[in-house]
């Protein structure tokens, strides 16, 4: 499935911050590494300005982004793998992230990472349900 401009976004039961909490615990528990997390509504208060609570995990593991950079070394612009947690407007949180089969196309990625792509975008449906998506975005 090629998501909608390439992000696939899934409700939360949780806030913002609780979904990223169990995106650490689900990802670190799946031996990946945490290499981020960055608070963009504590960035924009501390310019005097407002932003719904968002924030941003970066995480990943070597096997599975080095085969896409060996495969087209420019798909290291897109990796580490990252999964943004936030509130709209009408206060639902959701987790949204890159689609791997998008990643894929937009890097002309081939048959030498076609099994690397297919198990992330099967891990990432997995950890972001894990970390409390209940439902994809229309």
């Amino acid at each position: 499935m090629m998501a909608k401009s390439g992000l696939i976004s899934l409700e939360s039961r949780f806030g913002v911050s609780e979904t990223i909490d169990r995106l650490v615990d689900v990802v670190t528990h799946a031996g990946m590494r945490v290499f981020a997390r960055i608070d963009h509504a504590a960035g924009a208060r501390e310019i005097g300005a407002a932003l719904r609570p968002t924030e941003l995990l970066i995480f990943g593991h070597p096997k599975g982004g080095t085969p896409l950079m060996q495969d087209q070394q420019l798909a290291g612009i897109d990796l580490p793998i990252k999964a943004l947690a936030w509130e709209d407007a009408q206060g639902k949180v959701w987790l949204s992230y890159n689609d791997a089969h998008w990643l894929a196309e937009r890097h002309g990625l081939g048959d030498a990472s076609r099994d690397a792509v297919a198990a992330i975008a099967a891990g990432m449906q997995k950890v972001v349900s894990a970390a409390g998506g209940v439902s994809a975005s229309p």
